[in-house]
């Protein structure tokens, strides 16, 4: 038979070659057995020097770098020597991860969608405390809950629903459309519920994240294992009632909005509600209609919008006509339609820096609408408006609810409250007002402090992040006081934990599906390459993090972020850093989150000798080649097919 070294052919006779296979190890199960002088296939050799294809392919030998029986192959004695062992692997052997997703709302279902689209040989895990997916929308079913930005804007980018039933749809209706996403992408299949995690401890000397809680369907505890965790526990997933003295004592139907009873009748009754966030503003105008009267405790101001991106709210629903369901089926007029709506909600951030005419035009046509509908109960605006400018706090827009709070049967009170008693509250005036309910509408935690420990390295995040006095930061050095994260995606010291819309998740400007859809494309290039390059674990550099943080704190004095208003941006805390919200545009985020800057992040690897490569370049071979059925030149296609932008880029077809 024939080799090839350096194009020049070599002969091998039958017996000399079948003596080195009996030597030597085999590779793809061929042994001497099958090898004699009356064979008609051709061998293949592989030499130090060259390979010579062989026409049935995968038949292929390994021979020794240096073996004097073999006719010309003798390594030459000046060559380097070399102590490294090469793994026999395949360089497009991908290793399959073990991913687990903390969470089934919003972002816990794209990533159910995304990443086994995205991530060869993926082991996805969600783990959800809830009986279903949803999240907020499945958690929260309080009179007049929906979404205050239009539905059109709040669906997934790649599978929209052409159909909603109003402009601003109800929260059942967002329930049922990410619920039907989750059973049209399968993915159900990934989801364990009645999960409720307790605590997540990083095991260093296997690599992995030991997760820990409790099975509520069945009360027993839980433990699940992953190289990679994912939280997705969203924004409003942490409610509490509030800590006020005798709040155990009070007798009559206490909760919290987004526990909402559904057996209750507020018909005819009388009701405290307290709080005048986004759930307050839409519940108020909603049981004032039915109820005997309402007590509305609203310590803070805040700003009424009319809506997000001027598109005008109203109290009572918009419907879609039949007519226009009807155009919107059409998918050139549907995109056309949807484009327009969408681009709003991009083109909003120049209204977030201090100063800036378009906060300015927002403050002034705020007061102009606050002030026409609180006409009935004129003296109410001074007690309403704001002394800091819109956009430091979440714009609120709230549709019938100046209207609700000037009505005769609603009593607009900004005291504070003192105690819960037996029969109602009493405020710090001495005042002592009795209800037959008290609904709290106090939001969530709102400090992006996990609900479940993190442990890495002897120390927890939640200690990490929890606010704390200034002299116990100095104190404690590892202790930061806030979420500190590397571009809200990672923390350092906390290798292969990834947060999904944490803090600094999303820009003040864009939309929450498509940031979402944005960061777990980004993950998933993460884990791409921590699955074909033999890396351990991934994390991100201190310096890198310390960086970033030098950004924000020099962009945020910039935008009314900063202003003194308690906001979920700085976790409720007045001067505290501002850690909700990204520090730019959404554009600004989206191209950031394009492709990781791989020079910020520390690896440690799997091969023993600690050489990044070795894991990775493996035995130098692609296993695409050696399979004669694949298509080896995926990049040769028809004429006009050929996108120049994405040719050779890719990931998923090579060479």
């Amino acid at each position: 038979m024939a080799a090839a070294v350096d194009g020049n052919l070599l002969q091998a006779d039958s017996a000399n070659l079948t003596n080195s296979i009996d030597k030597h190890a085999k590779l793809n199960g061929i042994d001497s057995g099958n090898l004699n002088s009356s064979d008609s296939e051709e061998v293949v050799a592989i030499v130090p020097n060259g390979i010579t294809p062989g026409h049935k392919g995968p038949e292929v030998l390994i021979l020794p770098a240096s073996d004097a029986e073999t006719p010309g192959n003798t390594l030459h004695p000046s060559y380097p020597a070399s102590n490294l062992e090469i793994p026999d692997h395949h360089i497009d052997d991908v290793r399959s991860l073990r991913v687990t997703v903390i969470g089934a709302g919003l972002s816990g279902i794209l990533a159910g969608i995304l990443l086994p689209a995205k991530v060869p040989k993926i082991q996805l895990t969600i783990l959800e405390k809830n009986t279903d997916v949803g999240g907020t929308w499945l958690e929260n079913v309080y009179p007049g809950v929906r979404c205050d930005i239009p539905a059109h804007v709040y669906q997934a980018t790649f599978s929209p629903n052409t159909q909603w039933s109003q402009q601003f749809a109800e929260g059942h209706e967002i329930r049922d459309y990410w619920q039907g996403q989750a059973r049209k992408y399968d993915v159900y299949k990934y989801v364990k519920f009645a999960r409720r995690v307790n605590d997540v401890t990083w095991d260093g000397q296997n690599a992995a994240w030991i997760i820990t809680g409790t099975d509520l369907s069945k009360g027993q505890p839980f433990e699940e294992k992953a190289d990679f965790v994912l939280t997705a526990i969203g924004r409003f997933n942490d409610w509490r009632l509030p800590t006020y003295p005798g709040v155990n004592e009070y007798q009559g139907h206490l909760r919290h909005a987004s526990n909402w009873d559904k057996d209750f009748n507020p018909t005819g009754k009388s009701i405290a509600v307290i709080g005048n966030g986004a759930s307050g503003i839409q519940l108020v105008p909603n049981l004032q209609r039915v109820a005997k009267h309402i007590d509305h405790y609203a310590r803070n101001k805040t700003w009424i919008a009319a809506s997000w991106a001027g598109d005008e709210r109203t109290f009572e629903p918009q419907w879609y006509s039949e007519e226009k369901k009807k155009e919107l089926q059409d998918p050139d007029e549907y995109l056309k339609f949807r484009k327009e709506i969408e681009a709003k909600y991009w083109r909003r951030f120049a209204s977030t820096f201090r100063g800036a005419p378009e906060n300015e035009a927002m403050r002034e046509r705020f007061i102009k609408i606050m002030t026409e509908r609180v006409s009935r109960k004129p003296e109410l605006i001074k007690t309403l408006v704001p002394d800091f400018n819109p956009n430091c706090r979440r714009l609120t827009p709230g549709p019938g609810y100046l209207e609700a709070i000037t009505a005769d049967n609603v009593s607009f009170i900004q005291d504070r409250i003192r105690r819960f008693t037996k029969t109602g509250i009493e405020t710090v005036t001495g005042e002592h007002r009795e209800v037959d309910a008290i609904i709290c509408a106090t939001g969530a935690a709102i400090d992006f402090i996990t609900p479940f420990s993190i442990h890495a390295h002897g120390k927890n995040l939640q200690d990490i992040w929890r606010p704390r006095p200034a002299e116990d930061l100095v104190k404690y050095p590892e202790y930061h006081g806030w979420p500190y994260t590397y571009l809200g995606l990672a923390v350092p010291n906390f290798p292969n934990l990834l947060l999904i819309h944490g803090p600094h998740g999303a820009g003040p400007s864009g939309t929450v599906p498509h940031s979402a859809e944005v960061q777990l494309t980004y993950y998933a290039k993460l884990l791409r390459k921590v699955s074909s390059q033999g890396i351990k674990t991934i994390s991100p550099s201190k310096k890198a993090t310390d960086d970033f943080v030098a950004y924000a704190d020099a962009f945020f004095p910039k935008t009314v972020l900063t202003d003194n208003c308690s906001s979920w941006a700085n976790g409720g805390q007045p001067g505290q850093r501002i850690h909700g919200i990204w520090p730019g545009s959404a554009g600004h985020v989206t191209l950031v989150r394009k492709e990781p800057r791989w020079e910020d992040w520390e690896y440690e690897y799997w091969h023993d000798s600690g050489n990044r490569f070795v894991g990775w370049l493996g035995n130098g071979w692609t296993r695409k080649e050696r399979d004669e059925d694949s298509d080896i030149v995926p990049y040769l296609r028809r004429e006009g097919e050929v996108d120049l932008k994405s040719l050779h880029e890719e990931w998923w077809s090579w060479p």
